[in-house]
């Protein structure tokens, strides 16, 4: 084996535990059917949005960044697995944390709270370089 591929070896063998972090959703195996189904009463509204929004800038961006693209081991919000989730799985996330992974629990905040928060994340969209179409199908960068 060459230095070039070993150095390239060693490289991608040193990311993957970090890249298997940032897209561990195994928190989703505890979520119940009856959370699953939960209905946002907020779902879409522009008032909830905002309010979203700045519930994100005060709680959540410190961990997954001002555009919660993710920071350090803290990952991204606008992949497929956190977008596609159902409104009420990422209540459940808000709600009960994962602190295995260093989601904490956001249960003193109210439900209202946690929905807007909610509706705030799935008005992100996708966004990263696999998925930079997306923005322009109308989707927010």
């Amino acid at each position: 084996m060459t230095i070039k591929r070993l150095s390239l070896y060693v490289a991608s063998v040193s990311l993957l535990p970090a890249m298997l972090l940032a897209t561990d959703q195994s928190w989703k195996r505890h979520v119940s059917q009856r959370d699953r189904d939960k209905q946002n009463p907020y779902s879409r509204q522009a008032d909830a949005v905002a309010a979203g929004s700045r519930l994100f800038s005060e709680h959540c961006a410190k961990c997954h960044g001002d555009d919660a693209l993710g920071q350090g081991k803290r990952p991204s919000l606008r992949t497929p697995d956190v977008q596609n989730a159902s409104d009420g799985e990422i209540f459940w996330i808000l709600k009960n944390g994962f602190l295995r992974r260093g989601m904490p629990s956001w249960s003193s905040l109210p439900d209202a709270s946690r929905w807007q928060l909610v509706t705030y994340v799935k008005s992100l969209g996708l966004r990263s370089d696999d998925h930079s179409t997306q923005s322009q199908k109308g989707t927010q960068p």
